[in-house]
């Protein structure tokens, strides 16, 4: 596989501007783990490689074990995460996939009753973040390192 384009070097400014976005996310109030298991199921989703091989080392540093990383994507089925965890997975996979789902109210209502409308923000922006990324990161073919 070779990567298609570097955007960095082609479209600078772009990269800069989506490089701010992540600085606003990275200060949140968030949990850092809660952030990485939502880059992580959204990258899964999204087929994204580059992005998955990046957040699961991050998700380890931080402490997260592989048996969680290892069922994110049948987290539903496990016992492992927490139901605050749950609310932000299922939201996570609802906006990744809004084609389809267009964030059904009662996964925005779950999600709504463990968080504050600041938090919630947060949460679906750190959701928008990961998902653009993704998008470059497929499109471009980044390649893992």
């Amino acid at each position: 596989m070779k990567e298609r384009i570097l955007m960095e070097d082609v479209e600078p400014g772009a990269l800069q501007a989506m490089l701010a976005v992540e600085k606003y996310v990275d200060r949140t109030s968030i949990d850092k783990k809660l952030k990485e298991l939502i880059k992580i199921r959204a990258s899964q989703i999204n087929g994204c490689a580059f992005c998955l091989n990046m957040h699961t080392k991050e998700a380890r540093e931080l402490g997260e074990t592989e048996q969680r990383i290892y069922a994110l994507n049948a987290w539903r089925e496990t016992p492992y995460f927490t139901p605050e965890e749950r609310a932000v997975l299922a939201l996570t996979e609802a906006v990744t996939l809004v084609a389809e789902s267009h964030v059904p109210d009662d996964v925005y209502n779950d999600a709504a009753q463990y968080f504050d409308e600041k938090q919630l923000s947060e949460i679906i922006m750190q959701i928008v973040v990961i998902n653009s990324w993704n998008r470059l990161a497929v499109t471009a073919r980044k390649i893992p390192e």
